[in-house]
C-alpha cells in the first residue's frame, strides 16, 4: 500500500505542470503574469528555487571551486598501498597487521546540457594483502548522480553509490560525492568492521514542482542495503536495509531565505541470525535554510519522531519477542561552504536511523566535517572527521550491550606532479566501542596510513 501511495504520488507530481504549464513564449518576462494566463512565469534561473538540503537526501559536494569542471571524461588508474595495525580485530584473538594493495582503473564522465546534468563514475578493482591472501577481493566501486529538468518548473534528481570491497577504507576518490550531508534521512556508517567483506549500496530519488514563484513542493525517497557475504568474518554485526519516503512544502521568503515543513516514513530492518527487527518511524518536520549562493548553505530542521519497533526472538542472541513505541525529538543542522581555495561541509543530527550492522535500529547522534584547502597551484590539504552515538531503539535489555559510539579522523596530502600524475598521502584514526560486538569490542583502536598514486587522463567533451 506505501508504495502504491509513493508512486501514485509521483505520478500526480508529473500530471499536474502538464495541465499548468506556462509557454515560454507568451511570458512577459521573469516573474511577471501574462493577463490571459493563471499562473505567473518563472523560466528564468534566478527565479528557479533550490531544493533545501534536509529535503533532497543527497550529500555536498566537497570538490574546491576553482577545480569544478564539467563536461569532460577522465580515465586513468589509482595504485594504493596501505599498512593497518588492525586488520582481523578480535577475530584473531590478538592485533594483526598487515599491507594492503588496491589497484583500480577509473572511468568517470561529467556532463551537463541546458536541462540535464549527470556524472558517473566505475572503478573495478582488486584488493590484495601480503600475509592475509585468504582476505584478498575483487573491487567494485560505481557512483551516479543525475539531475533532469522535465519542464521548468519539474525537476527530477537521483543518486546511487554502490561499493563491494574486503576494506571500506580501499575505496577510490572519485572527487564528486562528499561525506557530508544535510539530510533528515541518515544513513548509518559509523560502524566499520576491519578487513572483511562488504556489499554496501545507497541510493536516492526525488522529484520537485515549483507551482508558484516562490512555492516549490516535492517528494523524496532513499534506500539502502548492507550485507557481509561471510558472516564468520564479522561476530556481532549483521545485514541490514532501509527504505524511507518523504513529501515536503517549501517556501521562499526572501532571494536568500526558505522556510518549509515535510512528512518522513522510515521502515528500518536488520538480520541478526535467521530473524529479523524492524522499526518504522514517522516524523513531521519543519525546516529553514539559509542559501545566498549556489556556493554556501545553512539549514536546520526539528521536529517530533515516532517510532514502532518490533523484536523477533533468536535463540542464539537471548532474543524474545518484544516490542516498543515511543515518541522522540528528531533535529539536526548542516552548513556547505564552496569558495575558490576553500571547501567546508559539516552536518549534525539526533534522529532515528538504521544500525548499520547493529542489530537493530538506533537513535543516532552523529556530527560529520569535510575541509579541503589548496596550499598551492599544485598541493592540497584534506581534512575530515566524525563521531557518531548510537542506542538501540527501545528498552531492550538484551541488546544494551550493543550500544556504543565510533570517533573517525583521516588527515592528507595531495600533490598534483605532472599533467596526469598525483600522489596523496594520508593517516586515518578509528576508535569504536561496542562491548557486544566481538569483532569490535576487543581491539577498538585502528589505525592506518596510506600512499595513493594516480595517473589519469582528462579530456573535454564537445557540446
Amino acid at each position: 500500500m506505501r508504495r502504491l501511495f509513493i508512486s501514485v504520488g509521483f505520478a500526480a507530481l508529473l500530471a499536474a505542470p502538464v495541465c499548468a504549464q506556462v509557454d515560454p513564449a507568451q511570458a512577459a518576462g521573469p516573474g511577471v503574469a501574462d493577463a490571459g494566463q493563471t499562473e505567473p512565469s518563472y523560466v528564468h534561473p534566478e527565479d528557479r528555487m533550490r531544493t533545501p538540503p534536509p529535503v533532497t537526501g543527497q550529500t555536498f559536494p566537497t570538490e574546491l571551486g576553482s577545480r569544478e569542471r564539467a563536461n569532460y571524461l577522465r580515465y586513468g588508474v589509482v595504485f594504493t598501498p596501505a599498512y593497518s595495525d588492525n586488520v582481523l580485530g578480535g577475530s584473531a584473538g590478538h592485533p594483526v597487521s598487515d599491507m594492503s594493495y588496491s589497484v583500480a582503473p577509473i572511468v568517470a564522465i561529467d556532463e551537463s546540457t541546458s536541462r540535464t546534468h549527470w556524472v558517473a563514475s566505475y572503478a573495478p578493482g582488486f584488493t590484495f594483502y601480503q600475509r592475509l591472501s585468504a582476505r584478498n577481493q575483487a573491487d567494485q566501486n560505481a557512483s551516479l548522480t543525475f539531475s533532469y529538468r522535465l519542464t521548468p518548473h519539474v525537476t527530477f534528481s537521483a543518486e546511487d553509490v554502490f561499493q563491494k570491497s574486503s576494506n571500506v577504507f580501499n575505496q577510490p576518490n572519485f572527487g564528486f560525492a562528499g561525506l557530508v550531508g544535510g539530510g533528515a534521512e541518515v544513513p548509518n556508517s559509523s560502524v566499520i568492521a576491519p578487513v572483511a567483506s562488504r556489499v554496501s549500496n545507497f541510493g536516492t530519488a526525488g522529484l520537485t514542482y515549483q507551482f508558484a514563484l516562490n512555492e516549490m513542493v516535492g517528494v523524496n525517497g532513499t534506500f539502502t542495503n548492507l550485507h557481509y557475504p561471510d558472516p564468520s568474518q564479522v561476530p556481532g554485526l549483521f545485514d541490514s536495509a532501509s527504505q524511507a519516503g518523504s513529501a515536503f512544502y517549501s517556501l521562499r521568503i526572501s532571494k536568500s531565505h526558505y522556510v518549509g515543513a515535510g512528512y518522513q516514513y522510515q521502515r528500518l530492518v536488520s538480520y541478526p541470525g535467521a530473524g529479523l527487527n524492524e522499526t518504522q518511524t514517522q516524523a513531521m518536520l519543519a525546516f529553514y535554510t539559509l542559501s545566498p549562493s549556489s556556493h554556501f548553505s545553512l539549514s536546520f530542521f526539528g521536529g517530533p519522531q515516532y517510532s514502532d519497533t518490533v523484536q523477533a526472538p533468536v535463540q542464539s542472541l537471548n532474543l524474545v519477542p518484544a516490542e516498543e513505541k515511543e515518541w522522540n525529538p528528531a533535529a539536526g543542522v548542516s552548513m556547505n561552504w564552496q569558495a575558490r581555495l576553500t571547501s567546508l561541509a559539516l552536518s549534525y543530527s539526533h534522529v532515528i536511523a538504521g544500525g548499520g550492522g547493529l542489530v537493530g535500529a538506533v537513535h543516532m547522534d552523529n556530527g560529520m566535517v569535510s575541509l579541503r584547502q589548496q596550499v598551492s597551484r599544485t598541493l592540497s590539504a584534506a581534512v575530515s572527521g566524525g563521531y557518531t552515538q548510537n542506542e538501540i531503539v527501545g528498552n531492550l535489555v538484551t541488546l544494551a550491550n550493543n550500544n556504543g559510539h565510533s570517533i573517525s579522523g583521516t588527515a592528507s596530502l595531495h600533490q598534483q606532479i605532472g599533467p596526469y600524475l598525483s600522489a596523496e598521502v594520508g593517516y586515518t584514526r578509528l576508535h569504536q566501542s561496542y562491548t557486544g560486538i566481538p569483532v569490535i569490542s576487543t581491539f577498538p583502536n585502528t589505525n592506518r596510513e596510506y600512499i595513493s598514486i594516480s595517473y589519469q587522463f582528462s579530456r573535454s567533451l564537445g557540446r
